[in-house]
């Protein structure tokens, strides 16, 4: 069984976080949400600092990716400012002037340049941002900048939207004797399928990395953990994974690298695992594991296809053990299957062996099923040595009707 978060709480407390050095963080509300709660975050580095970024496939893409993209890789990076309650995305040339006007607002708080700030947006598509109430909000926050974690709690709550709990994690990790730190935070509950990232995510570290490698890390990290995730098929516009980390000093490599990207990508798997858990009417998460594909690739594949299908979806939400709805997926899904040696096991029971179906006891399995908050399967396609592991939340009626009336 997995050890996923328990979406009812925070994922983390506070002040149990080994935060890296160097950060600043602020978390306010300026009335972009009608609830009235923290909608601007602003994460600022004392120094200029290595940043990378990994973002979006949808070929609609907001203001705030496009100004991020043009920026990353870097080793000048400042600060990044988030707003949550607006996803500042098919808003045309006055969105791109927007996400502009925000960097160049929290560059003034901090005595910078605009083109050293990172500007990410969330909420709902297509409203331009009331820029009066962004300013107020960066300008808030600005003069609230502390170092604690309680403050970086505040920065985390603010990115968030239709979330439920609070998504963070992090690392020490000694290297040479040197103790570094990583710190992440990452808001998503619906419109999650990501092919590169989450929908925001923002990793902190205080280890030094060159902006090519910290690029690449962040990408192979992300390919196994953000990318390895879904909760309704659905592409965001604003998909956004940021990674921070000190510039100036000589930075790690050979054996240090390796165990400073264990760490990473071993994070980003936390943190990932935390959207699902916590999916729009979400009430179990699907832990799957594709084994036995001709290669990872096909693996990770076949695993999106079958974790992606509603009918999957819908029977984890029941407790319906139908193998048949798994084992079809998996055949349209696009890489090549052996049937006759294709197996499937649903929380240690075998329900498919070698291309047939076996005698099990259906009933025990699908109370099983309902009482588990993650349902691990484990699906083998053949003999190949391919293999990967997804996680997705189930499909509810809450998740339908509450995306029903999102804005309305």
């Amino acid at each position: 069984m997995s050890d996923l978060p328990n979406p009812s709480r925070d994922a983390a407390t506070a002040d149990s976080l080994p935060l890296p050095d160097g950060y600043r963080y602020a978390g306010v509300a300026c009335g972009l949400k009608a609830s009235g709660r923290a909608d601007l975050s602003l994460i600022v580095s004392d120094q200029p600092v290595v940043a990378a970024g990994v973002y979006t496939t949808n070929q609609v893409v907001a203001a705030p990716v496009v100004w991020c993209r043009r920026r990353t890789p870097s080793d000048q990076i400042r600060a990044v400012v988030v707003n949550s309650g607006n996803a500042n995305a098919c808003t045309g040339q006055q969105g791109e002037r927007d996400a502009r006007q925000m960097a160049q607002w929290a560059a003034e708080q901090i005595g910078a340049e605009p083109e050293t700030v990172l500007v990410m947006s969330t909420g709902v598509i297509g409203q331009h941002l009331p820029m009066e109430k962004v300013q107020q909000g960066i300008a808030a926050a600005g003069g609230q900048l502390q170092r604690s974690p309680e403050a970086f709690a505040r920065s985390a709550d603010a990115i968030l939207t239709t979330d439920k709990s609070r998504k963070v994690a992090a690392r020490e990790v000694v290297v040479e004797g040197r103790t570094y730190r990583i710190a992440a935070m990452a808001k998503g509950a619906g419109m999650i399928s990501p092919n590169m990232a989450t929908m925001l995510a923002t990793v902190l570290t205080d280890a030094p990395l060159r902006p090519d490698v910290a690029q690449q890390l962040l990408r192979a990290a992300a390919d196994v953990s953000f990318n390895r995730v879904s909760v309704d098929g659905h592409t965001s516009t604003n998909d956004t994974l940021l990674l921070l980390a000190r510039a100036g000093q000589t930075p790690l490599e050979g054996a240090a690298l390796e165990t400073f990207s264990a760490a990473l990508t071993e994070l980003c798997i936390e943190l990932a695992q935390q959207l699902p858990a916590d999916g729009e009417g979400a009430q179990h998460v699907l832990q799957l594991t594709v084994a036995g594909a001709g290669s990872d690739q096909d693996a990770a594949k076949i695993a999106r296809a079958v974790a992606a299908s509603p009918l999957v979806k819908t029977a984890v939400t029941g407790g319906d053990p139908n193998w048949g709805r798994v084992v079809s997926a998996a055949g349209y899904a696009g890489p090549k299957i052996d049937v006759a040696k294709t197996c499937l096991e649903i929380i240690d029971t075998t329900v498919f062996r070698d291309g047939q179906p076996v005698a099990f006891d259906a009933a025990a399995l699908s109370a099983a099923m309902k009482a588990a908050a993650v349902v691990p399967m484990r699906l083998v396609v053949g003999s190949g040595a391919g293999e990967a592991t997804f996680w997705a939340s189930d499909l509810t009626t809450e998740y339908v009707e509450f995306n029903s009336l999102y804005t309305t």
